[in-house]
């Protein structure tokens, strides 16, 4: 059974998964908040909220190596790839996923921060049941679930990061607001909200 993580808890994520990661998949869901009552449902038809989620590239200077987001959906060395964009949030599951190949990760790659930001501008308060979760890909385990609560009127929130160490790979929740329409946008915040 998977860890529920609150903001800024570690794990080590081979301790989790019980043996060497191989490979992951972050997992990003949403529901729009439903309009309630005659009145704003006739005022607010369309609830779909197109919410991204991203993935920025680290050196240990904290410096981006690479960003993986709706518009490059793999990274230049082919090691992480985007599952595309869902722009409503409907269905049950995972509304967008990024899948990480630890093993192809460039040696000079140490934090992968892991974005969500609204690309039409819609604050969080228009959503409900946010979380991320990481997956070992090659058992199918859920390792660790964060839940996404912080309601605002910011547009983006930079969620978590992998952290290359010796022993492996630690996952940090964050949970950092954030205002930008685009991971571009929140490449800066990624970097001053990791943990050196």
């Amino acid at each position: 059974m998977a860890i529920s993580l609150s903001k800024n808890q570690t794990i080590s994520l081979e301790k989790e998964a019980g043996t060497g990661l191989k490979k992951i998949r972050m997992g990003l869901g949403w529901d729009p908040v439903k309009p309630s009552g005659f009145f704003a449902k006739l005022l607010n038809s369309d609830s779909a909220i197109d919410l991204d989620a991203s993935c920025i590239v680290l050196d240990s200077d904290k410096q981006s190596l690479d960003l993986v987001w709706f518009r490059e959906l793999k990274s230049k060395d082919g090691s992480i790839v985007h599952s595309g964009d869902n722009r409503t949030g409907e269905g049950d599951g995972d509304d967008e996923s990024i899948q990480v190949n630890l093993e192809k990760l460039p040696a000079n790659v140490k934090h992968l921060v892991f974005t969500v930001n609204s690309f039409t501008g819609q604050n969080f308060e228009a959503v409900e049941n946010a979380y991320c979760r990481i997956v070992d890909e090659v058992s199918g385990k859920e390792l660790a679930r964060f839940v996404l609560s912080e309601k605002g009127r910011h547009t983006g929130l930079v969620m978590a990061n992998l952290s290359r160490t010796s022993a492996g790979w630690d996952f940090t929740t964050l949970g950092t607001v954030a205002n930008g329409r685009t991971a571009q946008d929140l490449v800066n915040d990624a970097a001053r909200a990791v943990r050196a």
